[in-house]
């Protein structure tokens, strides 16, 4: 007696899990939450440049302010150490995303402007992470 129960319950659950579940079946208007379902990604087009952001900085880019740091900005002063992972750099407890990579190198006393994030995540490890306005050699 069990064992058709078992199967039963078994074929119905599987039933209803492919209704659910099957091809074609997106909705085509908003989800619960307000949005409308990603099915594709779009075409960026192509680049007229070098990606500039916290996780690939402009190479070119060699320090200094470019305008004067916006409301919160903190400015740090210390010599840079490497961290734990590769092409990870702090100063104290600041863990530095972004900024001129041939300013900022390990065993360089640095002056760093630029706003600390603690809820980004990284890969690094340890610190709080800095990201960096602007940078140059103290």
């Amino acid at each position: 007696m069990k064992t058709p129960r078992t199967a039963l319950v078994a074929l119905l659950a599987g039933a209803a899990l492919t209704a659910c579940a099957g091809p074609g079946t997106e909705p085509a208007g908003p989800t619960p939450t307000g949005a409308a379902p990603v099915t594709s990604q779009p075409d960026p087009g192509p680049s007229t440049g070098p990606s500039i952001g916290p996780s690939r900085p402009d190479p070119t880019w060699k320090g200094g302010p470019s305008k004067p740091p916006g409301p919160g900005a903190t400015t740090l002063t210390g010599t840079i150490r490497a961290g734990v992972e590769p092409n990870c750099l702090l100063i104290d407890d600041h863990l530095l995303i972004g900024g001129p990579r041939d300013v900022l190198t390990p065993g360089a006393r640095v002056e760093v402007t630029g706003r600390s994030e603690p809820g980004m995540m990284t890969t690094c490890q340890q610190g709080t992470p800095f990201v960096v306005e602007s940078a140059r050699r103290a």
